[in-house]
């Protein structure tokens, strides 16, 4: 996410090093870089100009505080422009009346179905609600069919009229069923429709005018760039949309888009989103955009998501275990279970200040865990329960049950003693809570 414009900035910011102060002839160079690499990453011209104009006018004649370079100074000034550009604070959905309605816009291919799912899934688990997702793109029979698929997998109804192709129609009788099923948020699921295509804006805003909305979010596809903030402009003034989400976080995303459209449509982005899993979706804060954008991480999002998958008794009773070297290969694969919820492993990592740069060409996927969980699947419950005996023979059973080599094995079970001694040790610091992300 954002390695060329993370890449390009902290190459201008080199620029400054070992200067003893800020000035406008030793900051020239430095702009100019940091405009090239905003226009690189398809920011909107003007922005880009902007944005350097401003951080020239704060950095001008600055002094360099103590124990602060020029270089550290620029990158302070560079990243509060950057949460100003992007927001500032977050924004939250407004969800208060009962049933709160959300009707989801935007391009063809955008992830609407799937942001749709995610969204459902979130306000259930987070915010205690009792969605009601709403098929309304009769266009595309695969997307009903990925919807309801969604709905299956997230335990979330699925409101759906066969036959009907009036959307307006759907959307109207969906808020009814809403209301007489207890239902008190409604997620509306729109077919993709280009900006240029009169009929089909036409309905969206006649599906707008109907169910009067609390929340309409625009869907972006952030590897998009430029040509998605220019979408969104004409959306804007047709929907008056309440907030942005920038989807495929995890692809090949220059930032264009999340730096330009808040500045070009005056409306906040509110989520983002990576990936297919229905837990890869988090709400938008400027500020930790701007630390993952500058190399700085993301530490705060990454502890969020490690307590979200821990429950507080869970944790004591695993702290417990491992005081009483207790710890096996049962818990051991519990844990990894918990971290691949989480996300995306290379997304996490990222999140750790100064892992970002060390692992962008490192081909890190989901399946990272693949090999080990296959091991420790391989063995019998005593073996688990009591790694001790597993013996040679043992080794090469498991090695070739789960088609890896006895090498993969042993050193398997040479980080398990490893982890196991280290969770031991932490244990005996009193900081295990930490280790195991007890809230």
């Amino acid at each position: 996410m954002f390695e060329n414009l993370s890449e390009r900035l902290e190459k201008s910011f080199k620029l400054l090093k070992g200067q003893g102060r800020i000035s406008e002839i030793n900051i020239a160079e430095t702009l100019k870089e940091v405009r090239r690499a905003l226009l690189d990453a398809d920011v909107n011209f003007k922005i880009a100009k902007q944005f350097t104009d401003s951080v020239k006018q704060k950095a001008i004649g600055q002094q360099v505080l103590n124990s602060v370079n020029p270089s550290q100074m620029m990158v302070k000034i560079v990243h509060d422009e950057l949460v100003d550009l992007m927001g500032v604070d977050k924004t939250d959905l407004n969800i208060k009346i009962n049933p709160s309605i959300i009707l989801i816009a935007g391009l063809q291919g955008s992830g609407k179905t799937t942001f749709s799912g995610k969204l459902a899934k979130w306000v259930k688990t987070k915010r205690g609600k009792n969605p009601l997702l709403v098929a309304c793109d009769v266009y595309r029979p695969a997307a009903i069919e990925q919807l309801k698929i969604i709905g299956n997998q997230i335990e979330v109804p699925v409101y759906i009229e066969d036959g009907n192709l009036n959307p307006v129609v759907i959307a109207r009788n969906a808020v009814k069923e809403a209301k007489k099923t207890g239902h008190d948020l409604v997620i509306i699921d729109t077919a993709g429709r280009l900006a240029i295509d009169e009929e089909m804006m036409k309905e969206i805003s006649s599906v707008k005018d109907a169910v009067n909305p609390h929340e309409i979010l625009f869907v972006v596809d952030s590897m998009t760039g430029q040509d998605a903030v220019n979408t969104a402009r004409e959306f804007n003034e047709r929907l008056d949309f309440d907030g942005v989400v920038l989807t495929k976080l995890d692809g090949d995303t220059r930032g264009g888009a999340a730096l330009s459209i808040r500045s070009v449509v005056n409306k906040p982005i509110k989520f983002v989103s990576s990936g297919e899993k229905m837990e890869a979706i988090d709400i938008f804060y400027p500020e930790r955009m701007a630390d993952r954008i500058l190399g700085m991480g993301d530490i705060v999002s990454l502890v969020e998501k490690a307590q979200e998958q821990y429950d507080s008794e869970e944790a004591r009773k695993l702290q417990k275990r491992i005081s009483k070297d207790q710890f096996d290969f049962n818990d051991f694969i519990t844990q990894i279970q918990q971290i691949k919820k989480m996300g995306n492993v290379k997304d996490l990592m990222t999140m750790i200040p100064g892992v970002g740069k060390a692992v962008k060409d490192l081909d890190i996927d989901d399946n990272a865990f693949k090999g080990i969980e296959a091991i420790i699947r391989s063995m019998t419950p005593e073996e688990r329960t009591n790694p001790v005996v597993l013996n040679g023979s043992r080794r090469k059973r498991i090695a070739t049950g789960s088609g890896t080599s006895v090498q993969e094995v042993n050193k398997l079970l040479k980080q398990f003693d490893e982890t196991k001694r280290m969770m031991k040790m932490m244990t005996k610091g009193g900081n295990a809570a930490k280790l195991i992300g007890r809230k």
